[in-house]
């Protein structure tokens, strides 16, 4: 399958205006010359919430077009016929959305005229991880593979980037916990994690979409670190020596059997076992472009 070319990508419809949703949008009107549409729910149609009416205004004023839909109630027949309308859909939908989504909009995607996908799987190496893993919601990402591998009408890119570097920090997770100077590793101090932002994110899905682009599974990586390593990044960021303590494997998956629908002890688990949730950032598309992207001590010195 040939990548598709850049002049024939006019019209790209993005999907989600979270963190990550809004990053691509505002890159992909300032690094191409594409038409940017995004899907907003109907609710915000003539809406009076002022939340909604900021994010409508943010959009109509970055020149982008909205249309109506809702990825969770909306036929699938009538979300392909939305996606029809487009040559190029960029899912920034991610698990918040729900279970099944996920293979509800490629099942849309596949019935619909569109050339190129781009599916929610800013994420893990979901081939590497496998199905059963701690997190049952990889096994959709997975099934999300396994349907556009089948057909070849479709084309399709996959944009690894890791975790969001922001949810390394989250005091949820439990790795960096400034408030009790305590920095805690998944599995052990050699075991690595890939962290990407959502603006890094943002910039390299344009400049993929923009490109002709061959391979289906794309690697970025704003930072690759070890446990270790992000204790002693904490550690020279704020001047004191932080209190170490490690996870094992087999500790979290019992944490995760006493309270299995924790969403939380379901990602500790997985990234402690250390399967596909780290790459080598000099091997990715960003570091092999020359594109710079935000190291986990830039991050750091910025948003903590």
């Amino acid at each position: 399958m040939q990548p598709l070319n850049p002049a024939e990508t006019r019209n790209v419809l993005v999907l989600g205006t979270g963190e990550l949703g809004k990053s691509v949008l505002k890159s992909l009107v300032t690094l191409t010359a594409m038409k940017v549409s995004v899907m907003l729910r109907p609710v915000y149609e003539n809406s009076h919430d002022t939340d909604k009416v900021e994010l409508a205004e943010w959009v109509e004023k970055l020149g982008i077009e909205i249309i109506y839909g809702d990825a969770a109630d909306d036929s699938t027949e009538a979300l392909a016929s939305q996606f029809s309308r487009f040559d190029t859909l960029i899912s920034c939908l991610g698990f918040a959305a729900g279970p099944g989504i996920q293979v509800k909009l490629t099942e849309a995607a596949l019935q619909s005229s569109l050339v190129r996908y781009i599916p929610w799987q800013f994420g893990v190496d979901y081939d590497v991880i496998g199905y059963g893993s701690p997190q049952p919601l990889f096994d959709e990402q997975l099934d999300v593979r396994q349907m556009l591998r089948a057909q070849t009408r479709l084309q399709w890119q996959i944009i690894s980037t890791g975790m969001f570097t922001s949810f390394l920090f989250e005091p949820a997770l439990g790795v960096v916990d400034i408030e009790n100077s305590a920095v805690r590793a998944l599995g052990d101090w050699e075991t690595a994690v890939t962290v990407t932002t959502p603006e890094d994110i943002g910039r390299l899905t344009a400049r993929i979409v923009a490109e002709p682009v061959g391979d289906p599974i794309i690697f970025c990586a704003g930072d690759t670190v070890t446990y270790g390593q992000l204790a002693n990044t904490v550690e020279t960021l704020v001047g004191r020596t932080m209190r170490r303590e490690q996870w094992s494997v087999p500790y979290l998956r019992t944490e995760l059997a006493n309270n299995p629908s924790d969403a939380m002890r379901k990602y500790r688990a997985v990234f402690a076992e250390g399967r596909g949730v780290a790459w080598k950032k000099e091997h990715t598309y960003n570091a092999t472009h020359g594109i710079q992207t935000s190291t986990i001590m830039q991050w750091a010195q910025q948003n903590l």
